[in-house]
């Protein structure tokens, strides 16, 4: 399960490389209303030789749970507004050459549609800001924020729970 989930979050980053996003997130759609855990993918650092030094991910309005994964070697901050997850920021240190996953579980709103997850990668003194949306049917952003698309839950085909 483990390998499944590495090659599947290395084949999207290199499909995302390819369009020129370097913040991924996996999966791609999940049904309204549901718990599930998010894997934020960091394909590379800030050009050729800067490691990732930090990973801030927006959590948008609407997601009631956001519970960070902590990562062996890094920090980690939770942002708050009251009682409600605003970001979520790891440090540490990611080699250029490598890739990694940042992973948060989330319980998400009701409402189907996109859903942005507007991420900060830094390198030492550099930025790559992954925070652009576009509009259905606009032109794709250079720089697009990582964004899940919630569909309505499946219907339930007659499961009972004993």
């Amino acid at each position: 399960m483990v390998v499944l989930r590495t090659l599947a979050l290395a084949a999207g980053l290199a499909v995302a490389s390819a369009a020129h996003a370097h913040v991924t997130i996996q999966p791609a759609t999940a049904p309204v209303g549901a718990y599930q855990v998010l894997r934020f993918g960091v394909g590379h650092g800030c050009g050729d030789i800067s490691a990732t030094t930090a990973l801030r991910v927006e959590i948008p309005a609407g997601v009631t749970v956001a519970r960070p994964q902590p990562k062996p070697g890094w920090t980690l901050e939770i942002e708050r507004a009251g009682a409600a997850v605003t970001a979520v920021v790891w440090r540490g240190v990611l080699p250029a050459d490598q890739f990694d996953e940042f992973v948060v579980l989330t319980k998400l709103p009701d409402a189907a549609g996109p859903l942005a997850f507007p991420a900060i990668q830094t390198c030492g003194a550099a930025q790559n800001l992954w925070t652009e949306t576009s509009p259905p049917g606009g032109p794709r952003s250079q720089r697009p924020a990582p964004t899940l698309t919630l569909a309505p839950a499946a219907p339930d085909a007659g499961h009972v729970h004993h």
